[in-house]
């Protein structure tokens, strides 16, 4: 066994199996069973009861995070004319029209976050098989097609993050960092998990949340009782 994984197996320990944990109690062993040496991510899971082959039960959107996640990221904004100003003014990292899209057809994806103005959504279209799989496709549903392109750009360095939930009905989203006060945490997950139960389906009968946990990006996870 890897060293790595006796610290993870020995940090595993401390997790009463099966037990839920409150939110709070849950932060705290995330962060005492964290085995990185680096300012690890910590992330929730939530397993929902959702058939995603139905439109109606497929979660998309976005949602700015209370206090952020620790990780600025590279937004890069398509306009053009008194839009691509705004966002340069905003502090975007790059701002630009056909030219960066000539980039990016090139191989060039150096940014996190890409939003666009409607009128500049059409040429963006030939670029749907690079821009798609990675997530950086523009969508009017996250905010990130859109003429108020300033509290775009605003959101996005201050901790806006997108979720959707995978065919299996996991929402998974990062809360922070390890690092980040654990009232912070506790911040981030509750403003999640409040905007997971203000949007859930009509459709969705039963139990809603059927699993819900806690992680460092290393660390073992940790069952929340939600």
């Amino acid at each position: 066994m890897s060293k790595k994984g006796k610290k993870y197996v020995e940090a595993a320990k401390q997790i009463e199996a099966g037990k839920l944990y409150s939110i709070e109690e849950a932060i705290e062993l995330v962060k005492k069973t964290n085995t990185a040496k680096f300012d690890a991510s910590v992330d929730v899971v939530f397993k929902l009861n959702l058939d995603t082959r139905h439109a109606d039960q497929q979660l998309r959107g976005a949602i700015v995070l209370p206090n952020g996640t620790g990780k600025t990221k590279r937004v890069c904004v398509i306009a053009e004319g008194p839009k691509a100003e705004e966002a340069r003014n905003a502090g975007a990292d790059v701002v630009g029209g056909q030219e960066i899209l000539d980039e990016i057809a090139k191989g060039w994806l150096e940014f996190d976050v890409m939003i666009a103005t409607p009128d500049q959504m059409p040429k963006l279209g030939k670029l749907g098989r690079v821009l798609g799989p990675k997530g950086l496709m523009p969508n009017p549903k996250t905010g990130t097609v859109t003429m108020d392109v300033a509290k775009a750009v605003n959101e996005s360095k201050g901790g806006k993050v997108n979720y959707r939930t995978d065919k299996d009905g996991n929402v998974h989203l990062p809360i922070g960092r390890v690092s980040f006060d654990s009232a912070k945490l506790v911040e981030n997950y509750e403003a999640i998990h409040a905007l997971l139960l203000r949007i859930r389906p009509a459709a969705v009968k039963g139990t809603y949340v059927k699993n819900c946990v806690v992680s460092s990006t290393m660390g073992p996870a940790v069952k929340v009782a939600a």
